[in-house]
């Protein structure tokens, strides 16, 4: 079967995710295999969902074609919902005198919810409500359903970020036995089994994290050997000493797969007891590692490592901001208090400096782009967004733990283990080819040779833009282009790495598949055959849940930021900044200020004039100022719109 054509067969339907849009239309997602055959997801119009599916729904589609052409997706028609994906939804609850509505956050949900008022259950008007659905859209008419909890006034502090829990159904409170069971641990290490590891509380190690982090589960030492080469020692915190498989811990941390930083709040994989408490490497304290010890000549090589369960006593507990301050020797009193540590974190920085090089030259994409600060007031307000700064310190632990996973995917590879790898596949052509029609207009191109795609190409453009007005548009245009990492059981090698071999081993505090590879690492070589075959088996399954879990997590720490970011700019309505545009559409240009706030100019807040728009090289001509606007101009807008219920921003061309 050739690819871009499906053989239609008005008895075969095809099953997928319907994903809904605000305007009534949508899109169904396939499986990879299906969407690889017919090159597209199938489009469905608003004429072809009759049956009203709601956003997420599984259904059943029939084609209406069979071929994907230039710019349009595969057609087709929903003829059944094989499963809802919601039977609650959250939303602003409306009164009337007999009876009420509610408007769902999800405004590509598709439906209001009518209430009839019985079921009101106490709620006001404007108060944030989750609703039980009792009946399903019909034709014209609305979904219905019953209020069963009130969140607060949709005003009120701390509503926006519990309404986001409960519309993604987050498990934010652990069950009474997982507690239970974390209470049981004891905080200090077991002395029966410090025999049985590698003794390291005398060496000097050291956690660097950001001043705020309280969960550590990595810390690192460097020194030299009489070779002249480095020897890294990364130490992993032991999480899967104390969470056993199949325990009431394991079982809540598979569920929940990793942990969800959402600015004020953090909903965490493990209880407090194990992330904060024993887990944690507290400086001062015996703890349990999982351990890597890798030999690295100057060319950034890893000509041997070795794996091992240790015990250590981290020697000091540093920040970011102190490291950098003692590498680039710019506070005399941070250094002066470390005086005795200055050629440790030298080391460190040296390393990290030929690391970093030999990873950029296999094609490591490092998109450097600023994340967002939230700045929140006591009461959660936000108050502030702004860049976060960062330093060659969080380089330093971030080439560090990059090294180690690599080092730990690739023993295991060979040594043909069932594990879980993080994998990163190459991008589509035709994506990058769109790309190549942004980059045209600022004269630069990714070669595509025969019809494949290297990191090198991609990282050569990454270094031709830094520096340039132009780089954060289009390090976010490259980004948008890129495949999403996942999880499998199976390794494909990470493109945005440039490695053939990747795992995540470094953060089991936070994250499932950390966990179940430390749980393998020291149990493989016990393991019988039977033991084995388990392994494998979990290995698929949770590679697919963890994936989705990290999905959902994503979704939600971005929707965190962008209700936030409407919030800061609710107070400024009127005010104006400079900006550059990021994107070009057929209905208005996104603008980026320099605090990383996105915005949308439509076209009846650009210009008194009707807009062309080109597709193949994405820009917008005034029709008859003939103004072109174009991704990575600048340009002064005026805050015209901002609502943090509906997470949107709009600004007009000053």
């Amino acid at each position: 079967m050739k690819k871009g054509k499906l053989k239609k067969n008005s008895e075969q339907f095809l099953e997928g995710k319907f994903i809904s849009k605000e305007k009534g239309y949508g899109f169904v997602e396939l499986n990879e295999v299906l969407k690889e055959k017919l090159n597209s997801d199938i489009f469905i119009s608003k004429d072809n969902n009759k049956l009203n599916a709601l956003d997420g729904d599984t259904v059943l589609v029939s084609l209406l074609d069979t071929e994907a052409s230039e710019g349009k997706s595969v057609e087709g028609k929903i003829v059944k919902i094989v499963k809802h994906k919601n039977d609650t939804i959250v939303g602003i609850f409306q009164k009337s005198q007999n009876f009420g509505f509610v408007i769902p956050d999800n405004k590509n949900l598709g439906t209001d919810i009518f209430i009839p008022k019985k079921h009101f259950n106490g709620a006001k008007n404007n108060d944030k409500v989750v609703v039980k659905l009792t009946k399903y859209p019909e034709k014209d008419k609305n979904a219905e359903g019953k209020v069963i909890e009130v969140l607060g006034r949709v005003d009120e502090a701390g509503v926006d970020m519990l309404s986001l829990i409960k519309e993604y159904k987050l498990p934010y409170e652990f069950p009474i036995p997982v507690l239970d069971e974390a209470r049981t641990l004891n905080q200090l290490v077991d002395k029966n089994d410090i025999p049985n590891r590698v003794d390291l509380r005398d060496e000097v190690i050291f956690t660097i994290d950001g001043e705020d982090a309280k969960d550590l589960d990595d810390a690192v030492a460097v020194r030299k050997n009489e070779d002249g080469n480095y020897i890294l020692d990364v130490h992993i915190a032991d999480v899967s000493y104390y969470v056993k498989s199949g325990s009431e811990l394991d079982k809540e941390a598979r569920l929940r797969g990793t942990s969800i930083y959402m600015l004020d709040r953090v909903i965490p994989m493990l209880p407090f007891e194990l992330s904060n408490g024993i887990c944690s490497l507290n400086a001062g304290e015996e703890r349990f590692t999982l351990s890597v010890t890798m030999e690295i000549d100057e060319k950034g090589r890893v000509i041997s490592s070795d794996v091992y369960k240790a015990i250590i006593k981290v020697t000091e507990r540093m920040t970011y901001t102190d490291v950098y301050k003692i590498i680039s020797n710019s506070d005399k009193e941070v250094c002066k208090k470390y005086e005795k540590y200055i050629n440790n974190f030298k080391l460190m920085e040296e390393l990290a400096h030929i690391l970093k090089s030999r990873r950029l030259k296999n094609g490591y994409l490092n998109l450097d782009i600023p994340e967002s600060k939230i700045v929140l007031d006591d009461n959660g307000k936000c108050i502030d967004v702004k860049k976060y700064e960062t330093t060659f310190a969080n380089e330093i632990i971030e080439q560090f733990m990059l090294t180690a996973n690599e080092t730990i995917a690739e023993k295991f590879f060979w040594l043909d283990v069932p594990f879980i790898y993080r994998v990163h596949e190459e991008p589509d052509v035709e994506k990058v080819r769109e790309l190549n029609k942004f980059l045209y207009n600022f004269n630069y191109r990714i070669k595509i040779q025969e019809d494949k795609i290297y990191p090198t190409e991609f990282s050569k453009l990454i270094e031709a833009v830094k520096g340039k007005p132009e780089e954060r548009v289009i390090l976010n245009l490259v980004l948008r282009t890129l495949k999403l990492a996942r999880y499998e059981a199976k390794n494909i090698g990470h493109f945005g790495i440039g490695s053939k071999y990747y795992c995540h081993f470094t953060s089991p505090i936070r994250r499932y598949p950390d966990l179940f590879i430390h749980r393998i690492i020291s149990e493989y070589f016990e393991a019988s055959d039977n033991k084995k075959q388990k392994f494998a088996k979990q290995a698929e399954k949770f590679a697919k849940t963890s994936s989705e879990a990290e999905k959902t997590a994503q979704k939600v720490e971005r929707e965190s930021v962008d209700i936030k970011m409407a919030e800061y700019m609710e107070s400024k309505i009127g005010e104006e900044y400079e900006g550059i545009i990021s994107n070009v559409t057929n209905f208005g240009v996104y603008v980026e200020l320099e605090n990383t706030i996105e915005g949308l100019i439509r076209f009846e807040n650009l210009g008194d004039e009707y807009f062309i728009y080109d597709d193949e090289h994405k820009t917008l001509t005034g029709e008859k100022s003939r103004f072109i606007y174009k991704v990575g101009d600048k340009i002064t807008v005026k805050v015209i719109e901002a609502n943090k219920i509906l997470r949107r921003i709009s600004f007009a061309k000053i």
